[in-house]
């Protein structure tokens, strides 16, 4: 077979479904092998929509997305979605195309170094430049992909090499490789400062939702009675219905979760990674710190845990869940309860009775439109702080957040990939400026037979700059943006498009778009 049908056999030995990308002239034999085969190719509008998607899709599944580009332009406009999956550890591959093998010595159209370009933002990445090096490279490539902690990688397929014919064939997917148990001395190390802690907190980062922690989180929590608190990207890993959730770093208005940091004589990282939130925002060094994850912490003084424990993150839950049971260890209670109250208390607002109302209005409506297992994904921007910080979460993977890269521009095409990914109703909640990146996608979304809600925040400027211009100095300048009119934009691409404008207008539109067919809901905020 020629490389191209091995590369894309190999991506069905992988169990791929869907690839996204933009085709380009030197994809020609690629394009063309994915037709012939299981694999659906979704032609995007923009290469950094297909690395979203690609993104997003990795994220909720646990299995590489794959996004595709040409060479040059095509290779750099994935860039940054390739690499907002590699700070946000999300399993990806991204496949390049190239020149013939007989130019890349010499100046040449469209040639750039793509491989050199990619391997900051990526585990791994190599150039095809044999037919007969195809089947172990995908399977590398997914490997290290998939591998704890996730990330992204690349292959480079240059259009001669994709047309020579090879007696290669796919290797087979295997089970990824588990993790060690968790060395008893060193959890005895745990142990022993949970005998004498009195008020610990757990944080809940990524990893908790992403290794599958969770479950063994929640046993952990419920057995002991230990308060968590949660990374924007760990939304979930606890529900936030259980008396023991404050929420997220930052919630409160009076920043509730933080105190009830500076209140414990112990903290336990679970999961966390110090790319999702800076732990220079919560740790003031003066308690014991426990890092329980898969990969050592960064060396950073900041964050200088005590003990470390690199192993199965469940495991390790497990056992010291059954330690407490045989200890008879207790802790104090209730010393958190009042910072809860105070966090549940400012999540339930009411809506104004007109437009324009704040974000932390709306979000109890749309709470309240879905269902405890559907999937919100949000852009970046105002409203990514307040859906982090006051916008429940109940189950793991269901509020989708960028914190590692923290790209705009992703909720629209991540909308699309969650609507392929899962059985659920997806909402992808962003701002005008985030929205108007991407929103091109609404158009590969409706080819594509997806409905999903998009809900797009519209106060008409960069909000979130704005908004710390202003903190910083009283003003703010260069934020200010003028939007189309939205709903007729919507209307264009042949869905319907809602501009609610009174309290009524909003729980009705918001309720009834949730779950329906694919729609747009602009939402004047302040």
């Amino acid at each position: 077979m020629k490389a191209s049908d091995l590369l894309v056999a190999c991506l069905e030995r992988e169990g791929v479904n869907h690839v996204f990308g933009v085709p380009g002239e030197e994809l020609e034999d690629l394009l063309f092998s994915i037709r012939d085969s299981e694999v659906t190719f979704i032609p995007v509008r923009h290469e950094q929509g297909a690395a979203f998607m690609a993104d997003v899709h990795g994220r909720l599944t646990g299995d590489a997305g794959v996004c595709l580009g040409t060479l040059g332009p095509g290779a750099t406009n994935l860039l940054t979605g390739v690499a907002d999956a590699h700070l946000d550890k999300s399993p990806l591959v991204a496949i390049t195309g190239q020149g013939g093998l007989e130019r890349l010595h010499q100046e040449s159209h469209q040639a750039i170094d793509v491989l050199r370009t990619f391997e900051p933002v990526t585990k791994w990445n190599t150039q095809l430049d044999s037919p007969d090096i195809v089947h172990e490279s995908v399977r590398k490539a997914f490997k290290v992909a998939e591998y704890e902690k996730p990330g992204a990688t690349h292959l480079e397929l240059p259009e001669d090499v994709a047309a020579e014919e090879t007696d290669m064939r796919p290797l087979e997917s295997r089970d990824r490789v588990p993790f060690a148990a968790p060395n008893p001395d060193t959890l005895a190390q745990v142990q022993e400062l949970l005998r004498t802690a009195e008020r610990p907190v757990v944080i809940a980062g990524n990893g908790a939702v992403r290794t599958q922690a969770a479950t063994q989180l929640r046993e952990f929590v419920t057995e002991t009675g230990i308060p968590v608190i949660s990374t924007y990207m760990g939304k979930g890993a606890v529900s936030d219905a259980d008396e023991h959730s404050l929420m997220t770093l930052g919630s409160g208005t009076d920043g509730e979760a933080a105190v009830a940091i500076s209140r414990a004589d112990l903290v336990i990282t679970v999961g966390y990674d110090i790319a999702e939130h800076d732990p220079a925002d919560w740790n003031n060094g003066t308690v014991p710190l426990v890092h329980i994850d898969s990969e050592p912490a960064e060396v950073y003084e900041a964050y200088d845990p005590d003990i470390e424990v690199i192993a199965d993150s469940g495991r390790t839950l497990r056992n010291l869940t059954d330690w407490y049971q045989s200890a008879g260890s207790t802790f104090e209670t209730g010393w958190f309860t009042d910072l809860r109250e105070r966090i549940v208390s400012d999540v339930d607002r009411t809506p104004r009775e007109t437009a324009p109302f704040t974000l932390e209005e709306v979000l109890p409506v749309l709470r309240e439109a879905m269902a405890p297992e559907d999937v919100l994904v949000s852009d970046v921007g105002n409203h990514k702080m307040a859906i982090a910080q006051n916008f429940p979460t109940y189950e793991p993977n269901t509020c989708i957040i960028s914190n590692g890269l923290a790209s705009m521009g992703i909720a629209v095409p991540g909308g699309l990939a969650a609507d392929l990914a899962v059985d659920a109703n997806v909402v992808a909640a962003t701002g005008d400026g985030g929205f108007l990146m991407n929103a091109a996608e609404i158009e590969t979304a409706t080819r594509s037979g997806c409905d999903y809600t998009i809900i797009v925040f519209n106060d008409n400027d960069y909000g979130l700059i704005s908004k710390k211009q202003r903190d910083h100095t009283g003003e703010s300048f260069g934020t200010g943006l003028t939007n189309p009119d939205l709903v007729t934009f919507a209307e264009s691409f042949g869905i319907d498009g809602y501009r609610p404008e009174s309290r009524s207008d909003l729980k009705e539109v918001i309720t009834s778009a949730v779950g329906g067919d694919m729609a747009l809901i602009e939402v004047p905020v302040e």
